[in-house]
Order: C-alpha cells, then structure tokens, then sequence
C-alpha cells in the first residue's frame, strides 16, 4: 500500500537534540540545570525513557549525560556572548488556532490508518509535520474538517487543541542558542512552553493559546530593544 501523507515538512532527531526538547518542556529540570545545580548522570537516568522513545531506539546511559554536559555548557556560552543580538534579524509569526496530534509508524503501516490519512489530504494540505524517532507531529488549523477528520482516528491518537505556534526564522547556525535563549525569556516571564521544534527553515514553539500573544510581545520586544 502506498501512502500519501500532504505535508511540508519533515525533521528527525539526534539525541542532544531529543535531550534538549526534554529539559526544555520541563521547567524545574531546565531551571536546576541554569543554575548548575543537577546531578548529570542521575538526570540522564530520569530522561533515558523519553529520550529512547523519542528516537525510536536504546540510547546508551553515557550519550546521554554527554548531550545533557553540552546543554549545560551552551548556557555559558550564553552568558559569554549575553551582548550578541540573537534575536536581532529574526523573523516571527504567530498563528493560533491549532490543533496537535501525535502518531507512530505502526500506525502508518496500518491499512485502516492509512485509508484515514488518504482521506485527510485536503484538511492537511497546510500543516506542519515533524518525525521524532518513530513518532510523528502534526500540527494543523482548527477547523471543522480537521476536528471530523481527527475524531475518527483512535483514541490513543486524540488530538490537543487550544493551540498556538509561534514561527522563528533565524541562521541554520543560530538555532541552538536562539532555542535555549528564547526558552529563558518565556520561563522568566511566567509563560510555559508546550513544546519546542527544530524544523527545516526555523524554530516551531508550541503553546497554550492563552499565553502565546504575552510570548509574541516578549519576544518581539527583544528585537527592538537591541
């Protein structure tokens, strides 16, 4: 059976960066490790499920306290070039009213799964598609066709809503140091990410929608303050 999924873009992951997303979504975790009070190898135990499922395969113990060391350094390297205008020639968009949902491989290769997504071709045209190991994201617009459509899959599948995205264009080179950055800003104002994505041509920051227009203005602010 061949399958037709109509979306845009597609990103794998590394460890570090399945390491990064983690710590990133966790706040008490990613505060501990800004203040350089965690014990590497005892959080590198805590996250390994995560990680592992994240990429669809074991993960040795050691990859992974290497990944969390390389996280903690970027926030001295951070510090080190506090001056640097990241976010200077960054572009942003905000869209809300969105829906998520998240899906595995088997349920690509499963003929049932397969006839439902042939058929959410039109409600998918303009979405935004994600691979993490051997799970998938999408996001799309809430709309009516895209909550019928989504309703059919199974319940394992259920979809989130009350959803906003918020797009940054920055340097393939940047994306790093900008994700770490702008997680910062959102923590030190209140404002608690859902999610945070690399993909082909920028940084995807999920959130509640309630909280997305305060994290737009933080964000946009800091490119005219510099």
């Amino acid at each position: 059976m061949t399958l037709y999924v109509p979306i845009m873009r597609t990103v794998g992951m590394s460890v570090p960066e399945a390491v990064r997303e983690i710590i990133t979504r966790n706040r008490s975790i990613y505060d501990c490790m800004k203040m350089d009070v965690i014990n590497y190898t005892a959080l590198a135990v805590k996250i390994q499920p995560g990680v592992e499922k994240q990429l669809g395969n074991p993960v040795h113990l050691n990859t992974i306290v290497v990944a969390i060391k390389r996280y903690a350094d970027s926030f001295q390297d951070e510090e080190k070039v506090v001056e640097e205008p990241l976010l200077k020639n960054a572009r942003f968009s905000l869209t809300d009213k969105i829906l998520g949902m998240q899906w595995t491989m088997n349920d690509l290769i499963n003929e049932d799964m397969g006839k439902m997504f042939a058929e959410a071709q039109n409600a998918f045209s303009n979405s935004s598609f994600f691979k993490l190991g051997d799970s998938f994201r999408i996001l799309v617009d809430d709309s009516d066709d895209a909550r019928r459509i989504f309703q059919t899959f199974p319940k394992e599948n259920l979809y989130k809503d009350g959803l906003a995205k918020i797009k940054i264009q920055v340097p393939i080179h940047n994306r790093a140091n900008v994700i770490s950055y702008v997680t910062e800003i959102l923590h030190h104002n209140g404002i608690e990410l859902v999610d945070a994505l690399i993909s082909q041509d920028g940084i995807v920051l999920i959130l509640n929608e309630s909280e997305a227009p305060l994290a737009y203005e933080k964000l946009r602010s800091e490119i005219s303050n510099k």
